[in-house]
């Protein structure tokens, strides 16, 4: 992946939150929680495509 895929990626996903956290009513709440949620999806996918941490697929939670 180069790296304008990277940013262009980067930007398209920080306009979608700005854009959810701006003009869909929400609690506070939600919105933190979804923000959260979304910065940690993003630094683990940025981890995966810098070879960082291995596949992802390979996760296994509980047993």
């Amino acid at each position: 992946m180069s790296l304008i895929n990277l940013i262009i990626i980067l930007i398209v996903v920080g306009v979608i939150l700005w854009l959810i956290n701006n003009y869909i009513p929400m609690d506070h709440k939600i919105k933190s929680i979804l923000n959260i949620v979304v910065v940690i999806a993003v630094i683990l996918w940025l981890l995966n495509v810098f070879g960082v941490i291995g596949s992802l697929s390979g996760l296994r939670i509980g047993r």
